[in-house]
Protein backbone atom coordinates (compact mmCIF):
# COMPACT_ATOMS: atom_id res chain seq x y z
CA UNK A 1 0.00 0.00 0.00
CA UNK A 2 1.23 3.33 -0.62
CA UNK A 3 -0.59 6.67 -0.88
CA UNK A 4 -0.98 10.30 -0.36
CA UNK A 5 -3.50 12.38 1.52
CA UNK A 6 -4.03 15.82 3.12
CA UNK A 7 -2.94 15.81 6.66
CA UNK A 8 -5.94 17.62 7.91
CA UNK A 9 -8.48 15.06 6.24
CA UNK A 10 -6.62 12.28 7.46
CA UNK A 11 -6.63 13.61 10.79
CA UNK A 12 -10.30 14.23 11.16
CA UNK A 13 -10.78 11.23 10.06
CA UNK A 14 -8.32 9.38 12.43
CA UNK A 15 -10.23 10.89 14.91
CA UNK A 16 -13.57 10.71 14.38
CA UNK A 17 -12.96 6.70 13.89
CA UNK A 18 -11.23 6.21 17.12
CA UNK A 19 -14.13 6.80 19.13
CA UNK A 20 -15.07 2.63 17.73
CA UNK A 21 -11.62 1.54 18.90
CA UNK A 22 -10.36 -0.49 22.01
CA UNK A 23 -8.19 1.70 24.30
CA UNK A 24 -6.70 -1.79 26.04
CA UNK A 25 -7.46 -5.46 24.38
CA UNK A 26 -5.63 -8.89 24.12
CA UNK A 27 -6.33 -8.70 20.33
CA UNK A 28 -3.99 -6.16 19.45
CA UNK A 29 -6.12 -5.80 16.12
CA UNK A 30 -8.68 -3.90 18.34
CA UNK A 31 -6.32 -1.67 19.35
CA UNK A 32 -5.97 -0.51 15.67
CA UNK A 33 -7.27 1.26 12.73
CA UNK A 34 -7.82 -0.39 9.54
CA UNK A 35 -6.34 1.74 6.76
CA UNK A 36 -8.00 0.32 2.91
CA UNK A 37 -6.13 2.28 0.14
CA UNK A 38 -8.49 1.23 -3.36
CA UNK A 39 -9.29 3.57 -6.26
CA UNK A 40 -7.90 7.15 -4.85
CA UNK A 41 -10.43 6.23 -1.85
CA UNK A 42 -8.67 5.83 1.57
CA UNK A 43 -11.11 4.15 4.12
CA UNK A 44 -10.33 4.52 7.71
CA UNK A 45 -12.41 1.91 10.28
CA UNK A 46 -12.60 1.37 13.94
CA UNK A 47 -14.48 -1.11 15.10
CA UNK A 48 -14.57 -2.92 18.88
CA UNK A 49 -17.01 -5.28 18.41
CA UNK A 50 -20.02 -3.45 19.63
CA UNK A 51 -19.63 -0.07 17.78
CA UNK A 52 -18.05 0.75 15.01
CA UNK A 53 -17.30 3.71 12.60
CA UNK A 54 -15.88 3.91 8.97
CA UNK A 55 -14.94 7.16 6.79
CA UNK A 56 -13.56 7.54 3.42
CA UNK A 57 -11.08 10.56 2.51
CA UNK A 58 -9.84 11.47 -1.34
CA UNK A 59 -6.43 10.04 -1.76
CA UNK A 60 -3.53 9.60 -4.47
CA UNK A 61 -3.34 5.78 -4.22
CA UNK A 62 -0.25 4.69 -5.50
CA UNK A 63 -0.90 0.92 -4.93
CA UNK A 64 -3.74 -0.68 -3.24
CA UNK A 65 -3.93 -2.58 -0.03
CA UNK A 66 -4.44 -2.49 3.33
CA UNK A 67 -3.00 -2.37 6.83
CA UNK A 68 -4.12 -1.79 10.83
CA UNK A 69 -2.27 0.57 12.29
CA UNK A 70 -1.83 1.65 16.42
CA UNK A 71 -5.09 4.48 16.75
CA UNK A 72 -3.43 6.18 19.10
CA UNK A 73 -0.03 6.23 17.84
CA UNK A 74 -1.00 6.60 14.29
CA UNK A 75 -3.17 9.63 15.37
CA UNK A 76 -0.59 11.42 17.36
CA UNK A 77 2.26 11.30 14.44
CA UNK A 78 -0.24 12.44 11.67
CA UNK A 79 -1.17 15.19 14.02
CA UNK A 80 2.37 16.49 14.75
CA UNK A 81 3.74 15.76 10.80
CA UNK A 82 5.08 19.04 9.96
CA UNK A 83 3.56 19.14 6.16
CA UNK A 84 0.20 19.71 4.80
CA UNK A 85 0.89 16.27 2.80
CA UNK A 86 0.81 12.82 4.21
CA UNK A 87 2.37 9.94 2.63
CA UNK A 88 2.10 6.27 4.07
CA UNK A 89 3.19 3.21 2.43
CA UNK A 90 3.72 -0.17 3.57
CA UNK A 91 5.21 -3.03 2.29
CA UNK A 92 4.35 -6.95 2.42
CA UNK A 93 6.31 -7.16 5.57
CA UNK A 94 3.87 -4.85 7.31
CA UNK A 95 6.89 -2.55 7.98
CA UNK A 96 5.02 1.14 7.48
CA UNK A 97 6.34 4.45 6.44
CA UNK A 98 4.39 7.55 7.46
CA UNK A 99 5.81 10.66 6.25
CA UNK A 100 5.52 14.71 6.08
CA UNK A 101 7.85 16.79 5.13
CA UNK A 102 11.19 16.23 6.59
CA UNK A 103 9.79 13.95 9.38
CA UNK A 104 8.92 10.28 8.57
CA UNK A 105 8.07 7.54 11.31
CA UNK A 106 8.59 3.89 10.87
CA UNK A 107 6.44 1.68 12.51
CA UNK A 108 5.14 -1.89 12.41
CA UNK A 109 1.38 -2.84 11.28
CA UNK A 110 -0.65 -6.12 11.91
CA UNK A 111 -2.22 -8.00 8.87
CA UNK A 112 -5.67 -6.38 7.81
CA UNK A 113 -6.66 -10.38 8.03
CA UNK A 114 -6.32 -10.30 11.38
CA UNK A 115 -8.86 -7.49 11.78
CA UNK A 116 -12.72 -8.48 12.73
CA UNK A 117 -14.83 -7.70 9.87
CA UNK A 118 -18.21 -5.32 10.06
CA UNK A 119 -21.61 -6.88 10.29
CA UNK A 120 -22.97 -7.50 7.32
CA UNK A 121 -25.83 -5.04 7.79
CA UNK A 122 -22.76 -1.87 7.43
CA UNK A 123 -20.70 -3.82 4.31
CA UNK A 124 -21.80 -2.31 0.77
CA UNK A 125 -22.88 -5.23 -1.68
CA UNK A 126 -23.92 -7.59 1.03
CA UNK A 127 -27.05 -9.05 0.82
CA UNK A 128 -29.29 -6.72 2.55
CA UNK A 129 -32.80 -8.62 2.85
CA UNK A 130 -33.32 -7.99 6.53
CA UNK A 131 -31.92 -4.73 5.99
CA UNK A 132 -34.68 -2.24 6.18
CA UNK A 133 -34.71 1.96 5.56
CA UNK A 134 -36.59 3.27 8.55
CA UNK A 135 -35.46 6.88 8.43
CA UNK A 136 -33.82 10.13 7.39
CA UNK A 137 -34.01 12.57 9.95
CA UNK A 138 -32.34 16.21 10.07
CA UNK A 139 -29.11 15.86 12.07
CA UNK A 140 -29.61 18.70 14.42
CA UNK A 141 -32.78 17.76 15.33
CA UNK A 142 -31.78 14.28 16.07
CA UNK A 143 -28.66 15.49 18.00
CA UNK A 144 -31.10 17.55 19.76
CA UNK A 145 -33.60 14.92 20.82
CA UNK A 146 -30.46 12.82 21.98
CA UNK A 147 -28.87 15.97 24.00
CA UNK A 148 -31.84 16.15 25.92
CA UNK A 149 -32.61 13.01 27.25
CA UNK A 150 -29.05 11.11 27.24
CA UNK A 151 -28.52 12.45 30.99
CA UNK A 152 -31.28 9.40 32.01
CA UNK A 153 -29.52 6.64 30.53
CA UNK A 154 -28.97 4.20 33.41
CA UNK A 155 -25.50 3.77 34.34
CA UNK A 156 -26.11 0.27 36.00
CA UNK A 157 -24.83 -3.05 34.48
CA UNK A 158 -27.49 -4.98 36.03
CA UNK A 159 -29.77 -3.53 33.86
CA UNK A 160 -28.52 -3.51 30.26
CA UNK A 161 -31.78 -2.48 28.42
CA UNK A 162 -31.42 0.21 30.15
CA UNK A 163 -27.98 1.35 29.24
CA UNK A 164 -29.27 2.68 26.17
CA UNK A 165 -32.43 4.99 24.85
CA UNK A 166 -35.54 3.64 23.52
CA UNK A 167 -36.38 4.79 19.60
CA UNK A 168 -40.26 4.29 19.13
CA UNK A 169 -40.86 4.46 15.01
CA UNK A 170 -44.26 5.60 14.68
CA UNK A 171 -45.70 6.56 11.31
CA UNK A 172 -45.89 10.73 11.90
CA UNK A 173 -43.58 10.76 14.77
CA UNK A 174 -40.37 9.53 16.88
CA UNK A 175 -39.79 9.23 20.69
CA UNK A 176 -36.64 9.07 22.51
CA UNK A 177 -36.86 7.83 25.96
CA UNK A 178 -34.19 7.16 28.64
CA UNK A 179 -34.77 6.13 32.27
CA UNK A 180 -32.76 4.76 35.56
CA UNK A 181 -35.36 3.95 37.80
CA UNK A 182 -35.23 7.49 39.33
CA UNK A 183 -35.90 9.62 36.55
CA UNK A 184 -37.11 9.77 32.92
CA UNK A 185 -36.94 11.64 29.89
CA UNK A 186 -38.80 11.64 27.01
CA UNK A 187 -38.45 13.30 23.82
CA UNK A 188 -41.19 13.22 20.76
CA UNK A 189 -40.55 15.29 17.20
CA UNK A 190 -42.58 15.19 14.11
CA UNK A 191 -40.81 13.04 11.07
CA UNK A 192 -42.10 11.11 7.81
CA UNK A 193 -41.24 7.11 8.84
CA UNK A 194 -40.91 4.66 6.40
CA UNK A 195 -41.21 1.62 8.86
CA UNK A 196 -42.67 1.46 12.20
CA UNK A 197 -39.61 0.33 14.90
CA UNK A 198 -39.35 -0.10 18.39
CA UNK A 199 -35.88 -0.74 19.53
CA UNK A 200 -32.75 0.10 22.22
CA UNK A 201 -29.49 1.82 21.18
CA UNK A 202 -26.52 1.89 23.27
CA UNK A 203 -25.81 5.39 25.17
CA UNK A 204 -22.49 5.70 23.90
CA UNK A 205 -23.30 4.91 20.39
CA UNK A 206 -25.98 7.77 20.73
CA UNK A 207 -23.49 10.29 22.03
CA UNK A 208 -20.96 9.09 19.00
CA UNK A 209 -23.86 10.01 16.72
CA UNK A 210 -24.05 13.20 18.06
CA UNK A 211 -20.44 14.18 18.28
CA UNK A 212 -20.59 13.37 14.34
CA UNK A 213 -23.55 15.19 13.50
CA UNK A 214 -21.65 18.10 15.14
CA UNK A 215 -22.45 21.17 13.49
CA UNK A 216 -23.86 19.77 10.09
CA UNK A 217 -27.53 20.43 9.11
CA UNK A 218 -27.15 17.31 6.90
CA UNK A 219 -30.07 14.30 7.40
CA UNK A 220 -28.93 11.10 9.14
CA UNK A 221 -30.29 8.37 7.55
CA UNK A 222 -30.92 5.42 9.56
CA UNK A 223 -31.04 1.47 8.52
CA UNK A 224 -32.04 -1.49 10.61
CA UNK A 225 -31.34 -5.07 10.89
CA UNK A 226 -32.37 -7.31 13.32
CA UNK A 227 -29.47 -6.98 15.62
CA UNK A 228 -27.93 -3.77 14.78
CA UNK A 229 -28.43 -0.52 13.83
CA UNK A 230 -26.83 1.58 11.32
CA UNK A 231 -26.34 5.23 11.12
CA UNK A 232 -24.80 7.63 7.75
CA UNK A 233 -24.31 11.13 8.47
CA UNK A 234 -21.78 13.11 6.61
CA UNK A 235 -18.98 10.97 5.54
CA UNK A 236 -19.17 8.16 7.92
CA UNK A 237 -20.71 5.31 8.62
CA UNK A 238 -22.05 4.02 11.97
CA UNK A 239 -22.86 0.77 13.19
CA UNK A 240 -23.77 -0.44 16.69
CA UNK A 241 -25.28 -3.59 17.91
CA UNK A 242 -28.81 -2.94 19.42
CA UNK A 243 -29.46 -3.64 23.14
CA UNK A 244 -31.80 -6.85 24.26
CA UNK A 245 -35.33 -4.59 24.02
CA UNK A 246 -36.10 -5.82 27.79
CA UNK A 247 -37.15 -1.73 28.44
CA UNK A 248 -39.10 -0.86 31.22
CA UNK A 249 -42.94 -0.39 30.09
CA UNK A 250 -42.76 3.51 30.44
CA UNK A 251 -46.02 4.46 29.78
CA UNK A 252 -47.37 3.12 32.98
CA UNK A 253 -45.03 5.81 34.97
CA UNK A 254 -47.02 8.41 33.27
CA UNK A 255 -49.94 9.21 35.20
CA UNK A 256 -52.45 11.94 33.38
CA UNK A 257 -53.66 13.93 36.95
CA UNK A 258 -52.10 16.21 39.11
CA UNK A 259 -52.97 18.35 41.96
CA UNK A 260 -50.47 20.56 41.86
CA UNK A 261 -48.62 22.96 39.00
CA UNK A 262 -46.30 25.27 38.96
CA UNK A 263 -44.49 27.48 36.87
CA UNK A 264 -41.27 28.34 37.61
CA UNK A 265 -38.18 30.15 35.58
CA UNK A 266 -35.69 27.50 34.76
CA UNK A 267 -32.55 29.69 35.57
CA UNK A 268 -33.96 31.61 38.62
CA UNK A 269 -34.88 27.63 40.23
CA UNK A 270 -31.25 25.98 39.52
CA UNK A 271 -29.40 28.90 41.19
CA UNK A 272 -31.76 28.15 44.46
CA UNK A 273 -30.81 24.43 44.49
CA UNK A 274 -27.07 25.07 43.50
CA UNK A 275 -27.55 27.61 46.79
CA UNK A 276 -29.13 24.97 49.06
CA UNK A 277 -26.76 22.08 47.82
CA UNK A 278 -23.51 23.77 49.34
CA UNK A 279 -24.91 21.96 52.17
CA UNK A 280 -24.96 18.51 50.53
CA UNK A 281 -21.65 16.31 50.07
CA UNK A 282 -20.95 12.61 49.54
CA UNK A 283 -21.10 12.22 52.65
CA UNK A 284 -24.42 14.21 53.86
CA UNK A 285 -26.96 13.52 51.05
CA UNK A 286 -29.86 14.86 52.43
CA UNK A 287 -32.45 15.28 49.81
CA UNK A 288 -34.10 18.74 49.54
CA UNK A 289 -37.13 19.85 51.25
CA UNK A 290 -39.27 22.07 48.33
CA UNK A 291 -42.57 23.32 49.14
CA UNK A 292 -44.64 24.68 46.24
CA UNK A 293 -47.56 26.71 47.16
CA UNK A 294 -47.90 30.82 46.37
CA UNK A 295 -43.79 31.25 46.73
CA UNK A 296 -41.30 28.07 45.65
CA UNK A 297 -39.39 27.14 49.04
CA UNK A 298 -36.33 25.53 49.07
CA UNK A 299 -34.89 23.51 52.36
CA UNK A 300 -31.74 21.58 53.59
CA UNK A 301 -30.36 20.86 56.70
CA UNK A 302 -27.12 18.47 57.10
CA UNK A 303 -24.26 18.27 59.30
CA UNK A 304 -22.89 21.29 57.83
CA UNK A 305 -25.98 23.81 58.65
CA UNK A 306 -29.19 24.16 57.41
CA UNK A 307 -30.35 26.77 54.64
CA UNK A 308 -33.53 28.31 53.27
CA UNK A 309 -34.65 30.07 50.27
CA UNK A 310 -37.09 30.68 47.67
CA UNK A 311 -38.59 31.96 44.63
CA UNK A 312 -41.11 33.52 43.29
CA UNK A 313 -43.60 30.64 40.57
CA UNK A 314 -47.07 30.80 39.14
CA UNK A 315 -49.13 28.48 41.17
CA UNK A 316 -52.07 26.40 40.87
CA UNK A 317 -53.53 23.98 43.50
CA UNK A 318 -52.75 22.26 46.85
CA UNK A 319 -50.04 23.13 48.86
CA UNK A 320 -47.13 20.30 48.84
CA UNK A 321 -44.04 19.81 50.42
CA UNK A 322 -41.69 16.93 48.03
CA UNK A 323 -38.07 15.35 48.95
CA UNK A 324 -35.81 15.61 45.76
CA UNK A 325 -32.31 14.56 45.21
CA UNK A 326 -30.37 17.85 43.75
CA UNK A 327 -28.66 16.46 41.04
CA UNK A 328 -31.36 14.44 39.39
CA UNK A 329 -33.90 17.68 39.46
CA UNK A 330 -30.71 19.92 38.25
CA UNK A 331 -30.59 17.45 35.58
CA UNK A 332 -33.67 17.70 34.52
CA UNK A 333 -34.06 21.21 34.55
CA UNK A 334 -30.89 21.97 32.74
CA UNK A 335 -31.77 19.49 30.21
CA UNK A 336 -35.08 21.37 29.13
CA UNK A 337 -33.30 23.92 26.92
CA UNK A 338 -36.16 26.19 28.19
CA UNK A 339 -36.55 29.54 30.13
CA UNK A 340 -39.82 27.99 31.53
CA UNK A 341 -40.89 24.92 32.74
CA UNK A 342 -44.18 23.84 34.73
CA UNK A 343 -43.89 21.25 37.63
CA UNK A 344 -47.11 18.97 37.88
CA UNK A 345 -47.27 17.12 41.14
CA UNK A 346 -49.46 13.93 41.91
CA UNK A 347 -48.61 13.70 45.47
CA UNK A 348 -45.79 14.12 47.86
CA UNK A 349 -44.42 10.47 46.51
CA UNK A 350 -45.26 10.82 43.23
CA UNK A 351 -43.16 11.06 40.11
CA UNK A 352 -42.78 14.83 38.99
CA UNK A 353 -43.67 15.56 35.76
CA UNK A 354 -41.45 18.51 34.70
CA UNK A 355 -42.66 19.80 31.03
CA UNK A 356 -42.59 22.54 28.81
CA UNK A 357 -45.23 25.38 28.89
CA UNK A 358 -46.35 25.02 26.23
CA UNK A 359 -46.13 22.10 23.66
CA UNK A 360 -45.05 18.84 23.81
CA UNK A 361 -41.11 18.86 23.44
CA UNK A 362 -40.08 16.85 26.26
CA UNK A 363 -41.36 15.33 29.40
CA UNK A 364 -39.06 14.34 32.34
CA UNK A 365 -40.40 12.32 35.62
CA UNK A 366 -38.02 12.86 38.93
CA UNK A 367 -38.63 9.83 41.29
CA UNK A 368 -38.98 11.84 44.93
CA UNK A 369 -36.97 10.79 47.89
CA UNK A 370 -38.72 10.07 50.77
CA UNK A 371 -37.95 11.91 54.47
CA UNK A 372 -36.83 9.81 57.07
CA UNK A 373 -39.44 10.80 59.80
CA UNK A 374 -42.33 10.12 57.14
Amino acid sequence: MKIQCDKQALSEAISGVSKAVTQRSNFSALEGILFQAEHDKLTLTGYDLEIGITTQIDAQVKDEGSVVLNARLVGDMVRRLPADLVEIECGDNLYTTIKGGITEYNITGISAKEYPELPAAALPGENKADVTEALSINGQMLKEMIETTIYAVSQDDKKPAQNGEKFVLEEDKLTLVALDGFRLAICERPVKAKIPISMVIPARTLNELARLVGDSDEDVSITVSRRYVVFTVRSYLIISRLLDDAFLDYKRTLNPNHVTRVVVDVRQFCDCIERASLLITERLKNPLRITFGEQLTVRCQTDLGKVMDSIDCQFEGENMEVGFNNRYLLDALRNSGSDKVALELAGPLAPVKVLPVEGTDFLFLVMPVRFKND
